[in-house]
């Protein structure tokens, strides 16, 4: 289905869109188009969490996408081709012998070749989206600025990742990004990336659900918000030793814990009116 249907009535829909890449892995690209929405408005990418809900994660959308006319696409990867972490928070980056795939077909790479169906389809017209991912999704978002770049985004927030890939060649991935073929070109090009790290001041439960608890992630911190605090002191440090620009940014949202929609709400509030939204709740693990 080409994505032109877009430009043909507003609201809710779901569509399917295959990665040439990965033909076998058909996702979905849950939409919401405001009333009024024209071409040239802003278009905000969400990366769904560990349940695959990205009709859920969209929905968080609808109301600031009304107030500011942009819109929003939550591509969704399924379970039933993107099972496990290593295909979806982690990128498919290896086959199942353990080999690195070709780096085109890397999941990382497929919200790039979106934006440019929705280029070609003249639903957006600008040149660049933006890109929000929430827990699991923010695993992705960052993994894929790390590896992939940022050129197709203008802006990109991790919220909440359960831990992080360490801007460093030492460690292999996903615990960094060496045995991946990447040089300084890579790290230099990570830290000129205005990535924005939020974390939620209320996730700090080290026993929380579905937190990763190898033993790679418990070295970056016991709870989620250490271990924001943890990536974004190491990039800083790691980028003062290249000696080059660090363009990261790091909120800490107050009131929030493991909760997609408020840092949705937080994410879309510092993008379009330049603040955090007062009275956020501290509803733990919503919508994980």
């Amino acid at each position: 289905m080409s994505l032109k249907c877009l430009l043909d009535g507003h609201g809710r829909s779901a569509i399917p869109f295959v990665d040439p890449m990965n033909p076998d892995r058909p996702v979905t690209l849950n939409t919401y188009r405001p009333l009024g929405h024209k071409p040239e408005n802003p278009v905000v990418f969400v990366q769904h969490g560990m349940y695959r809900n990205g009709d859920e994660y969209r929905d968080f959308w609808i109301a600031a996408a009304d107030r500011h006319g942009f819109l929003v696409v939550a591509p969704t990867f399924p379970n039933a081709h993107f099972p496990e972490t290593e295909h979806y928070n982690n990128g498919l980056v290896f086959d199942d012998e353990g080999r690195v795939r070709p780096y085109d077909a890397w999941v990382f790479a497929t919200p790039a070749r979106i934006v440019a169906e929705l280029r070609r389809s003249g639903v957006m017209a600008r040149e660049k989206a933006r890109i929000y991912g929430h827990s699991a999704g923010a695993q992705f978002v960052h993994r894929m600025i790390s590896t992939h770049g940022g050129d197709c985004f203008e802006a990109a927030v991790a919220a909440n990742a359960g831990w992080y890939s360490l801007p460093t060649l030492d460690k292999p991935f996903p615990e960094g990004l060496g045995g991946l073929g990447f040089g300084e070109k890579e790290l230099r090009r990570l830290f000129a990336y205005p990535l924005h790290i939020l974390a939620g001041l209320n996730d700090c439960e080290s026993n929380a659900p579905n937190l990763p608890s190898q033993p790679e992630a418990l070295a970056q911190g016991p709870a989620r918000l250490d271990r924001a605090r943890y990536y974004f002191d190491f990039g800083k440090q790691a980028a003062a030793s290249l000696g080059v620009p660090f363009l990261w940014r790091f909120t800490e949202v107050p009131n929030v814990a493991h909760d997609g929609n408020a840092m949705s709400q937080a994410t879309a509030g510092l993008w379009f009116e330049g603040r955090i939204p007062s009275g956020l709740g501290t509803a733990a693990e919503a919508a994980a």
